[in-house]
């Protein structure tokens, strides 16, 4: 792990801080700050002081206990929905590159189906109908994700597959396991591994909008995009409130391109020197 940061370009290490730093804060600093993200420790939208750092929100809650709240919601929701994708596009996406023919017309066509639909839109419509649980969340971006999984992991796949040494293994009668384990998904790691961030993001991005819109994450629990959401009034007063929050998201975002912007660099140095 070690060797593959010490390869990577100097944005990359700089994401790689921003993205520890991050997550440091999140996962460590609520259980350090003083208050919680439900707590009501002051006047609505006071200002920033030596109590409150970033100043209260709406009601009078602490902005930066709800920002390390909300961050880490964010990061947990947004790292398992992407976990969820991959655990159910990179499978099905091997799996057709391999077997091909009706099973790959199938998975393709059902893919592009689910496709057609503006991701947003379709997430709104099916919360509205299941509810808003956060399992029910993370199905949703699940499978949502799994898509551009699939097709990523389809389109590479294929690629492998028609090596010389896969072939030999097809025709040893290696069953799908072998194939999925030993010949494709080793070949693939590094391409998927960026793919990975890309998710992620989007992952971030979209539970945080949905929480903009009501149907994510819902109070008192602190999420980003529902804290930009119930402070949004307070921009007309001059008032960083909603801002922060968007800050936050934005410097997570920010990190985690930067490092898949420097694997994407390594990667293909690597490629180009074989």
């Amino acid at each position: 792990m070690m060797e593959v940061v010490r390869d990577l370009d100097r944005g990359a290490k700089v994401g790689t801080a921003i993205v520890i730093l991050f997550l440091l804060a999140v996962f460590v600093g609520p259980y350090v700050h003083p208050y919680s993200e439900t707590d009501i420790v002051g006047a609505p939208f006071g200002p920033a002081t030596s109590e409150f750092w970033l100043g209260t929100d709406n009601v009078g809650r602490d902005i930066l206990a709800r920002i390390l709240a909300g961050g880490r919601m964010t990061v947990i929701i947004a790292f398992l929905a992407t976990t969820g994708a991959f655990l159910i596009g990179v499978p099905l996406g091997i799996a057709a590159a391999v077997i091909g023919g009706r099973f790959d017309l199938i998975m393709a066509r059902a893919v592009d189906a689910l496709m057609a639909f503006p991701g947003l839109i379709l997430a709104l419509i099916v919360l509205s109908a299941i509810g808003t649980s956060i399992p029910a969340l993370l199905a949703m971006m699940s499978v949502l994700s799994s898509t551009i999984v699939f097709r990523l992991t389809r389109a590479v796949a294929a690629d492998v597959a028609a090596m010389d040494y896969v072939e030999v293994a097809r025709l040893r009668g290696e069953n799908m396991r072998w194939f999925l384990f030993r010949e494709i998904l080793p070949n693939v790691m590094p391409t998927l591994l960026t793919e990975f961030g890309l998710r992620f993001v989007y992952a971030a991005i979209l539970i945080s909008s949905l929480s903009f819109l009501g149907l994510g994450i819902q109070p008192p629990y602190a999420d980003l995009g529902g804290m930009v959401k119930e402070n949004a009034l307070a921009i007309t007063f001059g008032k960083w409130a909603p801002v922060l929050p968007a800050l936050a998201l934005s410097t997570l975002a920010i990190g985690v391109n930067l490092i898949v912007d420097g694997l994407l660099k390594r990667n293909a140095s690597l490629d180009a020197g074989r």
